[in-house]
């Protein structure tokens, strides 16, 4: 399972980005599966796993089933 870091959230839109491996993964509050989304911070280490099939807007991998290393 890849681990990260939250690079940034972005709590009044429900969605964030994660860092890891030198790539940034979109993901959205609903991928949050322990924890919950308000409980996420800046530098915060997390574990995913990664949907391959582009985000919302046509964008690269996003991040799913996200929760806390």
């Amino acid at each position: 399972m890849p681990e990260g870091t939250i690079k940034k959230v972005v709590s009044d839109r429900g969605f964030g980005f994660i860092s890891s491996d030198g790539q940034e993964l979109f993901f959205h509050h609903s991928s949050v599966v322990e924890g919950n989304f308000e409980s996420l911070t800046e530098g915060q280490a997390v574990q995913f796993d990664v949907d391959p099939a582009p985000n919302a807007k046509g964008k690269g991998p996003r991040a799913v089933r996200v929760r806390p290393a």
